[in-house]
């Protein structure tokens, strides 16, 4: 199994801990395995292949989908939006991806709350990181949230770097949300309970 780079401190600060309590006591060591298993898989970082192509939008994290809505989104788009948020719990792959091709002309981070991430309140007052994509079809903005306990959003790229559909964006460690804003043209694909896989799943599709 692959481990994002940014989970190695972790799984090597829990493998320690395992150690320490296994020349303890061994009962204890029990006890603690299953967190060291679940740090381990919380930071997978799985290969991902799908369906490819300018017109589609993929979901950039992987989750459930808590809200589909027209919204404005002023920061990139200046104007209404279809919005998909997608939230991540402590199960879900962190590991972020494209949703399109394109180049990087907006990257924003904004230090904030760390509220429940499927809350809409979250979309303004948690700590995110904001992209915006000019892609061949139009602009795409994708904003990782931080949730009750994530405490740390990386993401990879900086502004004027060109990036491919479903490539690695980032990751958000433990509890989450990622929203993708789209012109309304698109047609959107999923709705309000739907399951995503980053890189995998399409979520819309440009008209």
């Amino acid at each position: 199994m692959r481990l994002a780079p940014e989970g190695r401190p972790f799984v090597l600060g829990s493998t320690a801990v395992l150690v320490l309590l296994a020349v303890l006591d061994w009962r204890w060591a029990m006890l603690w395995l299953p967190v060291l298993v679940w740090v381990a898989a919380f930071f997978r970082d799985p290969d991902r292949t799908g369906p490819r192509g300018h017109e589609l939008v993929l979901a950039p994290a992987d989750g459930k989908v808590v809200s589909v809505r027209e919204i404005e989104e002023p920061t990139f788009h200046a104007g209404t939006t279809s919005r998909i948020s997608i939230f991540m719990n402590v199960f879900n792959v962190h590991v972020n991806r494209y949703p399109s091709s394109g180049e990087i002309a907006l990257r924003d981070y904004h230090a904030g709350t760390f509220l429940n991430a499927a809350s809409e309140k979250a979309s303004l007052d948690n700590e995110q990181a904001t992209v915006g994509l000019m892609t061949p079809n139009g602009r795409v903005l994708v904003r990782q949230i931080a949730g009750l306990v994530a405490r740390r959003i990386v993401t990879d790229h900086s502004v004027g770097t060109v990036v491919e559909q479903g490539q690695r964006m980032g990751i958000i460690r433990f509890g989450s949300r990622v929203d993708v804003f789209l012109p309304t043209r698109t047609r959107v694909l999923v709705k309000v309970g739907d399951r995503t896989k980053a890189g995998i799943t399409v979520v819309a599709r440009w008209t």
